[in-house]
């Protein structure tokens, strides 16, 4: 007999064979019993994932001798002939040689004549995103109103290139990609059905080459026999496909998080002099950096995915980076990639790209300097080396203690709160006020004329500002709609509540001598621009 390769050899013969579509099977498990079957099914997924044979195992399912049935025996006439390929009543087209209008009026014509011996006919027609918008518009009205003898299995890597009036027609069945656990030990089932010494890692070294494709893993197996012979390493995988070790990837990446670039580098010069595949231990990095992200969102997604000791891994590293940090690394490294697809130097890009990581992990992202210049602002950190500053009461604290001018800053969220002598105002009314003013830039025209005002009370829905009445002309431009609706928006940010905002001119309020028009204090002479310049050791450039 002549050689029969693993793909073909141990491709699945029942819904239960199906290696990691579940999903699938159980549906169609379920149609077959119900007898609820549809006249056209489409099967989509990536190469080599099991859509022809799960439409062959429908075929078999529908006209064995004992069928309808989920548990097709394989012994009758009409499975053989299905499994072999040369079934009369099941028809395989190829979508991509038989993709015109003339073929598929054939078909056509062909669909009326009753089966030869089974209870259905059935086409399946293999990348039917072939077919040309012609064929495809002939095949409509029988794919639609076929006769009752009749089904149609479609299979396609592209459904975007089907028509949607095809697709409608169908039920559509996505098959996906399948988990690498699930791939390597349906490889130790064949190596243990072959009497092959198959090792553990070289397995899960070739599910992770295969990228989630079943027939892709059968068919290097196949490769490394002809290779190794009865005993296969994971140095055997490597070595033949030029596959990187997952502890290989894990110890590069280690280095870049814990910025030892030296060791990054002289490790990738040892994969680039071994001959290993530049672009692929690229694509394994941006892979690892996948899970660590997927890890760090949930750590049991990864279950089926990835082993016990790279989830040790994954754990580790997560703890070194976050997921902003992690995120910039993902892009910089897609980044790369794309560089180095049309670069006659891949091994210059990559050393470029670990270069840049480690680099671009040592400096402060914009979110680190922003949370530092809020903890200076709110007086909960302090430049290195600078004494401790006394707490400062806000201003109408429980306490009643006032701010000392001295040591006040202002950065302090009750700097710019009105200091009044009304008695009327209410804590609450006060402590709403100072809310609103630390959402208002302090540079800004609008927080330059709310520092006119000050809380007086609330009246129902009514939030009261009272203001000096030498500062009517200046408080009529804080009074106009679009500042007035501003504020009312703040107002109801701090409280959850609906305001409106209403200005009482009041005698006792002191005048504001505040201009609007005249131009602020130098930004050089700002305190919190003092104290971030001596946090981060920096340099203001003219």
């Amino acid at each position: 007999m002549s050689y029969e390769v693993f793909a073909r050899k141990y491709r699945p013969q029942t819904f239960d064979d199906l290696v990691g579509q579940a999903h699938v099977s159980r549906t169609l498990k379920n149609a077959v019993t119900q007898n609820r079957l549809a006249h056209a099914y489409l099967f989509v997924g990536p190469r080599g994932i099991g859509k022809t044979s799960t439409a062959r195992i429908l075929a078999k399912s529908l006209n064995c001798i004992k069928g309808p049935t989920v548990t097709p025996c394989g012994k009758c006439d009409n499975c053989q002939e299905i499994a072999a390929g040369n079934s009369l009543d099941v028809i395989e087209i190829d979508g991509a040689s038989n993709r015109g209008i003339d073929d598929v009026r054939e078909l056509r014509d062909n669909v009326r004549y009753a089966p030869a011996k089974s209870p259905f006919k059935i086409y399946i027609i293999d990348e039917v995103h072939m077919l040309t918008k012609e064929a495809f518009n002939a095949l409509l009205k029988t794919l639609e109103e076929p006769p009752p003898h009749v089904k149609f299995i479609f299979a396609t890597t592209e459904p975007d290139k089907v028509l949607a009036t095809i697709l409608s027609r169908c039920q559509r069945f996505d098959l996906h990609r399948i988990p690498a656990n699930l791939i390597a030990q349906h490889l130790q089932f064949i190596a243990g059905k072959e009497k092959i010494a198959l090792e553990p890692a070289a397995a899960h070294a070739i599910a992770r080459g295969a990228e989630g494709g079943l027939r892709d893993a059968e068919s290097m197996l196949d490769q490394l026999v002809a290779f190794c012979g009865e005993k296969i390493s994971e140095n055997d995988v490597l070595n033949v496909f030029g596959f990187t070790s997952e502890q290989t990837v894990v110890d590069l990446m280690g280095h870049i998080l814990r910025a030892e670039t030296p060791e990054a580098i002289d490790l990738l010069h040892q994969q680039a002099e071994s001959g290993k595949d530049m672009m692929r231990l690229m694509s394994d990095l941006i892979a690892y950096l996948r899970d660590l992200l997927v890890f760090k969102a949930k750590p049991d997604a990864l279950k089926e995915d990835v082993d016990p000791d790279m989830q040790k891994s994954l754990a580790s590293h997560a703890e070194l980076i976050a997921t902003d940090r992690l995120l910039e690394l993902i892009d910089q490294f897609a980044a790369a990639e794309g560089r180095m697809k049309w670069a006659p130097n891949k091994k210059l890009h990559f050393e470029v790209a670990i270069i840049k990581a480690i680099h671009s992990l040592g400096q402060a992202t914009l979110d680190e300097v922003i949370e530092k210049l809020g903890e200076l602002r709110d007086g909960r950190a302090r430049p290195p080396g600078a004494p401790a500053a006394e707490p400062i009461a806000a201003a109408g604290d429980r306490g009643g203690n006032k701010p000392k001018p001295q040591t006040a800053s202002v950065t302090d969220p009750g700097y710019s709160a009105p200091r009044v002598a009304e008695k009327a105002v209410t804590v609450g009314a006060e402590k709403i006020w100072l809310q609103v003013l630390a959402k208002i830039p302090a540079k800004s025209f609008l927080r330059t004329l709310s520092d006119l005002v000050c809380p007086i009370g609330t009246d129902g829905r009514n939030f009261m500002l009272g203001h000096s009445p030498d500062d009517k002309s200046k408080v009529e431009a804080l009074a106009s709609v679009n500042n007035r609706r501003q504020l009312e928006g703040l107002l109801k940010e701090a409280t959850r509540g609906d305001w409106s905002v209403k200005f009482v001119a009041k005698d006792g309020i002191p005048s504001k001598s505040t201009d609007a028009t005249k131009p602020a204090e130098s930004f050089k002479d700002d305190p919190l621009i003092q104290e971030a310049i001596e946090l981060f050791n920096a340099q203001i450039k003219s």
